[in-house]
């Protein structure tokens, strides 16, 4: 299993807006082939930034699957216009051991 996790900093006073569009975003990564799960929070200590964490199967899963799609356009113009900086994007492995 593969955890996507990206900050987001989403521009001053459209938090509400973002959250409503993340509302209807949400059903479309959900729908993607090898997506697992995802949660999305928001900072306590910072306003306007929000944490979106994606469990996928694979990281193609994420990198080739969804990011390819034509779904991906529909992601990208409900979303994008929101962050400032845009957010980078990164990747993590459970290391064994460690508690489930």
């Amino acid at each position: 299993m593969i955890l996507e996790v990206a900050i987001l900093n989403v521009k001053a006073g459209l938090s509400a807006d973002f959250e409503s569009a993340f509302n209807e975003a949400q059903k479309i990564i959900s729908s993607m082939e090898g997506y697992i799960s995802h949660q999305l929070q928001k900072c306590v200590e910072v306003e306007n930034r929000y944490i979106l964490l994606v469990n996928w199967k694979t990281l193609e899963a994420h990198t080739e699957g969804f990011r390819r799609s034509a779904a991906y356009q529909d992601w990208k113009k409900l979303l994008h216009h929101f962050y400032d900086p845009f957010p980078t994007v990164e990747h993590f492995t459970k290391v064994e051991g460690g508690k489930a």
